[in-house]
């Protein structure tokens, strides 16, 4: 069946109702925190090692003490939100982050604080697929869910570009703890609100939590993030990043066998044969790894090979920001002309286009290209967030709704570890740092166009 071939009459987008309006905050300013805390410590993390003493190789850790849980244990919790209720676990991770938050800021050790990292990656865990299941079944499916995961999404990156230019301001201004303290501030804004209005759900009845599926998988993706974030750093050449990748792999592999046999699997084999699920997660798992890698390697070339300060660098991906931004708003009217898989399909495919349009870059100008090209494929994958959130989700009964949100956030988490490792380290190995960057950007232009085809395919023979 060709991909949405009924084209709907588009309309504006519905207003929403004031009470729907809260709900809706409540949940988008939870996820913006947790986007927020992705990129906020990033240019901190120079001041809190000589702060805290944390050596240079061991800086790393500020980011995988956080995404080892964040990643690992979102399809458990989004799990155990369907089977005890969403509301429930989503205030419990938001009480969990907050705390986490504070402890991070007030850290006297490096133990203090990496403990503090990764309770706020647990928090995020918990937080991020039952805030997306209370926001699917509190907004019925069609154009109300259009608008508010647009709003989601859109908030979402400009979470991450935020991240990135208020972290430098506020480490120059306050010292790197301030960006920890932020997040807890946004904490106490987001939890008073959250009890009344957040309605509770979970799956009727209570199968049993099918424990050694938890355990296989969950270990499968501690393994493979950490295996992944420790090569960013340090390449795949060390036994432990060698070790935790095989060990990750044979995991999963695990957890396919396991779920294949349970009377109560943690995830149903047959949502994952479900073509909207598995190629829709395979277009946001590219979108996602290859757009990380672009910011990754554009920073090193601004930098580096244009010499621009941080202030002005940061003002490229602040511009990336704001046109996200605006993508965000229109995504919806584009959505309800085109469907949410011919929409998926089309921003995969401009991603991979203006990537490519990067590859004009030279040695001593190119700030303007830079700044226009990856703004224009960032609103691309604005539109691929959104669509294949909604390509997911689609037609997934509620009651499996936080595992279907599960399997998207787990797929947003292992995108973002995976890209730099995989392409990023090709950017250093080259004779010069430009042909390395060169060389990423049209890999990940080959990728990202390559992965629209597939994805197109694979969903023009999905049914409904």
């Amino acid at each position: 069946m060709a991909i949405d071939t009924s084209v709907p009459t588009p309309s504006a987008p519905p207003k929403l109702a004031g009470r729907a309006r809260l709900i809706l905050f409540v949940l988008c300013a939870a996820q913006f925190m947790v986007a927020l805390d992705f990129s906020v410590l990033n240019v901190a993390l120079p001041d809190l090692g000589r702060d805290l003493g944390l050596s240079q190789s061991a800086l790393q850790w500020a980011v995988t003490a956080f995404a080892l849980p964040s990643g690992g244990f979102l399809l458990l919790f989004g799990r155990i939100a369907d089977l005890y209720g969403r509301r429930r676990l989503f205030l419990t991770g938001l009480a969990l982050f907050g705390a986490a938050s504070v402890l991070a800021a007030l850290a006297w050790n490096p133990a203090a604080f990496l403990a503090g990292r990764a309770l706020q990656g647990l928090g995020a865990a918990v937080i991020v697929p039952t805030g997306m299941a209370l926001l699917t079944t509190t907004f019925p499916e069609g154009p109300q869910r259009d608008r508010a995961l647009g709003i989601s999404g859109t908030l979402l990156s400009l979470g991450f570009t935020v991240g990135m230019v208020l972290g430098g301001v506020m480490t120059d201004l306050l010292g790197w703890r301030s960006t920890m303290g932020l997040l807890a501030l946004f904490t106490l804004i987001v939890l008073p609100l959250a009890p009344g209005l957040l309605p509770e759900s979970r799956t009727p009845d209570r199968p049993r939590l099918d424990v050694p599926g938890a355990i296989t998988v969950t270990g499968g993706l501690l393994a493979l993030i950490y295996a992944l974030s420790t090569a960013a750093q340090h390449g795949f050449g060390g036994a432990d990043v060698q070790v935790t990748l095989v060990a990750g792999v044979a995991l999963l592999i695990a957890f396919g066998v396991v779920e294949s046999r349970s009377a109560a699997p943690l995830v149903s084999l047959p949502m994952l044969r479900r073509r909207t699920v598995a190629w829709g997660n395979l277009g946001g798992l590219v979108t996602f790894s290859m757009m990380s890698t672009v910011v990754f390697v554009l920073t090193l070339y601004l930098q580096e090979t244009l010499e621009l300060s941080a202030f002005r660098t940061g003002l490229v991906f602040g511009v990336q920001g704001v046109l996200s931004a605006v993508a965000g708003t229109y995504a919806p009217k584009v959505i309800g002309r085109l469907g949410a898989r011919r929409t998926l399909v089309y921003s995969l495919l401009g991603q991979g286009l203006f990537v490519a349009a990067l590859l004009g870059l030279g040695t001593e100008s190119g700030a303007l290209l830079a700044t226009a090209a990856v703004s224009l494929a960032s609103m691309c994958h604005l539109g691929a967030i959104i669509s294949y959130g909604l390509t997911v989700t689609s037609g997934v009964p509620d009651e499996e709704q936080g595992l279907a949100t599960g399997l998207v956030t787990t797929t947003q988490q292992v995108g973002i570890t995976i890209g730099i490792p995989l392409l990023g380290v090709l950017a250093t190995t080259q004779g010069s740092l430009f042909d390395g960057v060169r060389m990423v950007l049209g890999v990940d232009a080959a990728i990202v166009v390559g992965a629209a085809v597939l994805v197109g395919v694979g969903l023009r023979r999905a049914r409904g």
